[in-house]
């Protein structure tokens, strides 16, 4: 028979507790701010995507929980950034577990060999773009 209690963490002023907590309350909240939530209680998935503008060479890397609310404030002109050269088009998503992985990523693909690998996606190397012409 396994336990059926979880060790929440509760921060209390400046000291931390350990309580236990039992599994079938979880559902219930503390008041904001006293918890800290458990990773494993509910996985997130977090998106990592790279959009490509179809009237400009542009391309726009980010990350978020819901990408198809996302895409959508991009092409509807909801994001400052973006918003000029809509419309936008999904080139390349990746999903990744914490949001911390995610924003590596997103900072990678924002990198200079992350964007080589973004245009390679979009244009796949021939034999000729190796090739140095003189």
């Amino acid at each position: 028979m396994h336990d059926t209690r979880w060790f929440v963490m509760i921060k209390k002023k400046h000291t931390f507790a350990t309580e236990l907590w039992p599994h079938s309350s979880m559902d219930t909240c503390l008041p904001a701010g006293r918890e800290w939530r458990l990773t494993n209680l509910k996985q997130m998935a977090y998106f990592v995507y790279a959009i490509k503008s179809e009237i400009e060479n542009r391309i726009y890397v980010g990350f978020t929980e819901d990408l198809e609310r996302r895409i959508k404030e991009h092409n509807s002109g909801k994001t400052r950034s973006t918003k000029g050269f809509r419309p936008w088009k999904l080139i390349h998503k990746e999903e990744l577990t914490t949001r911390a992985e995610a924003r590596k990523r997103e900072i990678y693909l924002k990198s200079g060999c992350g964007k080589e690998f973004l245009k390679n996606i979009i244009r796949p190397h021939s034999s000729m773009d190796r090739m140095e012409v003189s």
